[in-house]
């Protein structure tokens, strides 16, 4: 921690996602456009609000970024993002979701450049820090089922 800024660790901020998958096993991605990881690919979701439970900032961030309401429907993985250039410290639950109604569409412009259901073997070249981790949880939980 001596390399980040002083102002950088007073306190780490908290944000959630949600990993979103089809019933082909597709994984709902969206483009970022601003900081931190402009441009990669990650999981929709965003800054938790104070006294707002983790699981109903998802439903609100992705019904925001997305146009769809979702059900949580377990937790994935823990995220911790720090210090991306921006001096920050994140720490994110991810969780596991399913699309109760609507069909995805870019709500934010502004803030997405695009989105998209992407295969687990086929996923974008840049994805976020928290796509990452649930990716690597995937992994490590596939490496120790029984069937593998």
């Amino acid at each position: 921690m001596a390399d980040l800024p002083a102002a950088s660790v007073a306190y780490p901020e908290v944000g959630c996602g949600a990993a979103i998958f089809d019933p082909s096993g597709r994984l709902l991605l969206i483009q970022r456009l601003t900081e931190p990881e402009a441009g990669a690919w990650g999981l929709p979701g965003g800054k938790i609000d104070f006294g707002e439970p983790a699981r109903v900032t998802a439903r609100r961030e992705i019904a925001e970024e997305l146009g769809i309401d979702i059900e949580v429907t377990g937790l994935a993985c823990i995220a911790e993002i720090l210090d991306q250039g921006d001096g920050r410290h994140w720490v994110s639950p991810i969780f596991f979701a399913r699309v109760v109604s609507g069909t995805p569409r870019l709500m934010e412009p502004e803030k997405h450049g695009g989105f998209g259901w992407h295969a687990l073997d086929a996923l974008p070249s840049r994805l976020t820090i928290p796509t990452q981790a649930l990716i690597a949880s995937l992994e490590t939980a596939s490496a120790a089922s029984p069937t593998s």
